[in-house]
């Protein structure tokens, strides 16, 4: 009896590890006719930074303040909207009398951004282009000057460095040049 008992265990195991072992084949098999085509990553997407950006106009001739950043517009990927955002300008004042070089940028405070396409806000250009006009003041700049622009996440920080502003940023770099007329020469 024990033997007939110890027989059957042992036939059940084997049925297990025989089953096991067909579906096991059957899993490394795959199922159906794949066409033996390799496998290919998915098509690139179109878009590799969230945002495009480019200068709606020549630049304009310096406003009152001493320089005027020329309108922006911006395409944007409909999957990957932003509400808000902020405008980085970072300037060449290498040659000048008061040369910062690790504080020739401007990062602005945050704007709306509404829609996939559209123009930067006026208002959030002209107080940039205020802003920029007093950091070239204090660096006695004028004349021509060479910006890039690139647009980031609202949540950046205004002493933000290299990394956290190529973490945060939403478009490509796009580079021009600016007019500033210093309207106060005397201080230089």
């Amino acid at each position: 009896m024990l033997r007939r008992a110890v027989l059957a265990n042992e036939e059940n195991d084997m049925t297990r590890r025989i089953i096991l072992a067909i579906a096991g084949l059957t899993f490394l098999a795959g199922c159906g006719n794949w066409g033996n085509k390799p496998f290919n990553p998915p098509a690139a997407s179109q878009w590799k930074i969230p945002y495009h950006i480019e200068f709606d106009t020549k630049p304009a001739k310096p406003s009152a303040g001493g320089v005027t950043i020329p309108a922006m517009i911006y395409k944007a990927n409909p999957k990957a909207l932003e509400r808000r955002a902020a405008l980085i300008v970072r300037f060449d004042a290498s040659g000048t009398k008061n040369d910062q070089p690790s504080k020739d940028q401007l990062i602005t405070s945050p704007f709306d951004v509404a829609g996939a396409a559209g123009n930067l806000p006026a208002n959030a250009m002209d107080l940039a282009s205020m802003k920029l006009a007093k950091l070239f003041a204090d660096r006695c700049m004028n004349g021509k000057v060479k910006i890039t622009v690139a647009l980031v996440r609202s949540s950046i920080k205004p002493d933000a460095t290299d990394a956290e502003i190529n973490a945060k940023r939403l478009s490509d770099w796009l580079a021009t040049e600016v007019v500033f007329t210093n309207p106060r020469p005397k201080k230089c």
